[in-house]
This record gives C-alpha cells, sequence and structure tokens, in this order.
C-alpha cells in the first residue's frame, strides 16, 4: 500500500497533468473556431470549381483534346495515396482514423495487384504507416512550421504530385484526408484527383435548364490550366478539413482527460483520507492502551 507521501506526491502530479489538459483544451477551442471558419469558407469555392470544371469538360467531350491530368494514362497499375494527417498528436484517434483508411486502400488495391506507392503530408501519418508500409512510401511532407495552412503549401504539394504523373511513377492518385462534420465527428474521406473525376454539371438555379458557354481559348487549353488548379484547390480544402478536425478531436480528447483527471484526483483523495484517518486511529489506539497499561 502506497504510503500518505506519495499519494500526496500522485494528487499533485493529476492536479498539474489536470492544469495541462484543461489549458489545452482551450487552446484547441479557441484555434478551432478559426479552422472551422477556414474549412467552410472552402467549401464553395472548391465545389464552384467543380461546376466549372464539368462545364468545361462537356465541352470537351471526352476526346483528345482532354489532357493527361484528366485522361489518364490508360492505364491502373500503380496508385499513389496522398495521405494528410496532423503534424501532433494528442487528438485522440483523429490520426489513426486516417492511417486505418489508408491501410485499407493499401490492402485493397495490393490484393487486386495493383504496385501501391504512399506520399504522407504530415508528421503523425507518417510515424504510423511507416511501421508496416516503410518500403511503400516515397515522400515525406511535413508542415510543422508553417503557422497557418495557405494556398501556397498546397499548390507546393499538387506541383509534386503532378510532377510525379509526368514523370511516370504512378497511374491513378487518391487524396485521404478527414472531413470536418462537427465537434466530435470527422469523417475519413478518399478523394481521386489523378485522372480528375470530372463532376456532373448542376442545371442553372432559376430557370432549371444549364447554360451554354463559350470558351476562348478552346475548352482543351482551359483545361490544362484549371486542372492543376483544381488540384491544388482540393489539396487546400483538404489541408483546412484536416486543420479543423484536429482541433475538435484534440478538444474532445483534452476534455475527456481533464474529466479523467478529475475523476482519479477524487478516488485518490478519498484513499488518502481513509488512510490518513486508518493511522490516526491506529496511533490513538496505542496511546489509549499505553494509558491504561500505566
Amino acid at each position: 500500500m502506497a504510503s500518505l507521501k506519495d499519494l500526496r506526491n500522485r494528487i499533485a502530479s493529476v492536479k498539474a497533468t489536470q492544469k495541462i489538459t484543461k489549458a489545452m483544451q482551450m487552446v484547441a477551442a479557441a484555434k478551432l473556431r478559426r479552422a472551422q471558419e477556414a474549412a467552410e469558407a472552402a467549401r464553395p469555392y472548391a465545389q464552384r470549381m467543380g461546376a466549372v470544371l464539368a462545364n468545361i469538360t462537356q465541352a470537351v467531350g471526352g476526346g483528345g483534346d482532354a489532357p493527361a491530368l484528366m485522361a489518364g494514362t490508360g492505364k491502373d497499375e500503380t496508385h499513389l495515396l496522398v495521405v494528410c494527417t496532423a503534424e501532433r498528436g494528442l487528438c485522440g484517434g483523429f490520426n489513426s482514423q486516417i492511417a486505418r483508411l489508408a491501410r485499407e486502400q493499401v490492402r485493397k488495391l495490393q490484393a487486386a495487384g495493383k504496385t501501391v506507392k504512399i506520399m504522407t503530408v504530415g508528421k503523425k501519418g507518417n510515424d504510423i504507416l511507416r511501421r508496416e508500409y516503410s518500403s511503400l512510401i516515397i515522400e515525406r511532407i511535413e508542415l510543422r512550421d508553417v503557422k497557418q495552412i495557405g494556398f501556397v503549401n498546397a499548390d507546393a504539394i499538387a506541383k509534386k504530385v503532378i510532377g510525379l504523373f509526368e514523370e511516370g511513377q504512378f497511374d491513378v492518385c487518391t487524396l485521404i484526408y478527414s472531413e470536418f462534420k462537427s465537434v466530435i465527428s470527422q469523417v475519413p474521406t478518399a478523394l481521386q484527383l489523378i485522372p480528375a473525376a470530372a463532376p456532373v454539371a448542376q442545371a442553372e438555379a432559376g430557370n432549371g435548364s444549364e447554360a451554354i458557354y463559350e470558351y476562348e481559348p478552346e475548352p482543351g487549353a482551359i483545361l490544362s490550366d484549371l486542372i492543376p488548379r483544381n488540384i491544388s484547390v482540393q489539396i487546400f480544402r483538404a489541408l483546412l478539413e484536416n486543420a479543423a478536425g484536429e482541433m475538435g478531436a484534440k478538444m474532445s480528447a483534452m476534455d475527456n482527460a481533464t474529466r479523467n483527471a478529475g475523476d482519479m484526483i477524487n478516488k485518490l483523495s478519498i484513499t488518502y483520507n481513509r488512510q490518513r484517518q486508518a493511522q490516526i486511529t491506529k496511533e490513538l489506539i496505542e496511546i489509549i492502551s499505553g494509558a491504561e497499561a500505566l
């Protein structure tokens, strides 16, 4: 049984940990609002970009004018998985859920006889996946020194992916990230980037008919510029969704840790008080027994 001094030290240690987790929860709550606003602001732009891309794709009609990023290589043998996770931990199962989806994709593709390559964006994703798939990781990108995620960061990642495609390193590229739903809900998502999956064009609001556009220069030339930009936009959205999801998961995890620390303090305090009371009672009995012996 632990001594009273050991119990006091442990209670003090748990109280110090509780202060830290409470502070981390408050910091995550403050960052969550900004990250959530950024993620929600990026969604309409990404969706509208998809609508424009769909309209231009219809004009091309899937002919020879379609650029390679949309038409693909004509093969489906080598797959590149771009796995986006957080740079830090202490956010519950946020990173492990993304890594679990990545592992499922790898096993599914390998079972089909495909060659798989992995690009990790974020330290935690690399740390988790390299335990099992270190030989598949061809690129590791960390954004630990970036205080505020910007489009320039996503654009740099997109250029690396496009460069690998132009070198013939892969045939299909899939982006894996966590879509932010709420503070307690982040959904791991897989999105195909290359070949660019053209979304279905939406009817123009108000009249129920599709608008007719004339393009200058030719639609194929526009797509050659628009598809790389769309890849950057989708990666940027994924990074923003991840940032919001990380802060939401961290806030929930630190709240649970704070509550658990409080419960542990209560249990240790009860144990301390009972042991102290037993020791006092024992000392009183010894004093009374000594006095009666006299």
